[in-house]
C-alpha cells in the first residue's frame, strides 16, 4: 500500500564506474554489490523533492535533496543503496530519522533553473556526519527516451526498491513505483563534490556518465527491516 506521494523534479544523475570490491566492503550485511559489465557504480543524484505528502494529506512539502548511492542486490531483488540523503528541510530530516531511522542529514541548498539548466548547491550543516559540499550545473543534451532493457541506463535508473542503513547498522528497504524514466543524456559542470570523501571513498577517475529527468511522479510504500519486520504501518 502506498504511504507517500511525491514528484521528483530537475533530477540529475552523475554516475562513475568503480571497482566492485571498493563498494562491497562498505555495504552492511545482507547486501551484495550489483555490477554491469563487471563494474560497480557510484552515483551522485541532486534533485528537487516536490509536494511530498502522506496518502490522503492535503498539504505537502518541497525541498532540495542530494544523495550518494550505489547498486545492490538483496535476496535476489535489485535496488539502490543510499550512503546518505541530504535534505534542505529540517522537519523532514527529523521525521525521517525519528520514524524511519534513515541516514538523512540537514543541509543548506540553493537550486536555480534556467530553462533545462539546473545549478545545484548544497552544504551539509548536520553535525551527525562529516562535512559535504556540492556545487554543480547540469542539463540535458538529448531528447527524452525510455531506457532500453539491458542497457547501462536501465541498470542505473530502473530500480524500484531502495535500501538504507540506520546509525546502528540495521538495514531497511521500501518499494517505490513510477512510470519508466523519461531519461535524457546530459552534461555536468561539477565545481565541488565532497560526497565521496564524506562517505570514505576516493574520488573516482574520469568524467561521469550524466543523465537528466525534468519530472516524474512517484509513490512509496512502507518501510521494512531487511529481516522482514515492518518499521512503519498504517
Amino acid at each position: 500500500m502506498d504511504l507517500l506521494t511525491m514528484t521528483w523534479r530537475d533530477v540529475g544523475f552523475m554516475h562513475w564506474p568503480v571497482e566492485p570490491d571498493s563498494v562491497q566492503t562498505t555495504l552492511p550485511d545482507g547486501l551484495d554489490v550489483d555490477t554491469y559489465d563487471g563494474q560497480a557504480w557510484l552515483s551522485v543524484v541532486p534533485f528537487q523533492m516536490a509536494d511530498i505528502r502522506p496518502r490522503g494529506s492535503p498539504i505537502g512539502r518541497s525541498f532540495g535533496e542530494l544523495n550518494l548511492r550505489t547498486y545492490v542486490v538483496a535476496d535476489g531483488t535489485p535496488g539502490v543503496y543510499f550512503y546518505n540523503l541530504d535534505a534542505d528541510d529540517r522537519l523532514s530530516v527529523t521525521l525521517a530519522r525519528q520514524l524511519f531511522q534513515l541516514s538523512y542529514y540537514q543541509a543548506s541548498m540553493q537550486v536555480r533553473t534556467d530553462g533545462d539548466s539546473v545549478e545545484f548547491r548544497s552544504r551539509r550543516t548536520s553535525s551527525r556526519a562529516p562535512p559535504a559540499d556540492f556545487h554543480a550545473t547540469y542539463e540535458p543534451t538529448e531528447p527524452p527516451s525510455t531506457p532500453e532493457p539491458g542497457s547501462v541506463e536501465s541498470f542505473l535508473v530502473e530500480r524500484y526498491r531502495f535500501y538504507a542503513a540506520s546509525d546502528d547498522g540495521t538495514v531497511y528497504y521500501a518499494d517505490i513505483d513510477h512510470e519508466p524514466w523519461p531519461l535524457q543524456r546530459g552534461q555536468a559542470d561539477i565545481r565541488t563534490n565532497g560526497l565521496f570523501a564524506a562517505s570514505g571513498f576516493d574520488r573516482p577517475d574520469g568524467d561521469p556518465l550524466v543523465h537528466y529527468c525534468a519530472e516524474i511522479p512517484v509513490t512509496a510504500g512502507r518501510l521494512h527491516r531487511l529481516d522482514g519486520v515492518a518499521q512503519y504501518t498504517d
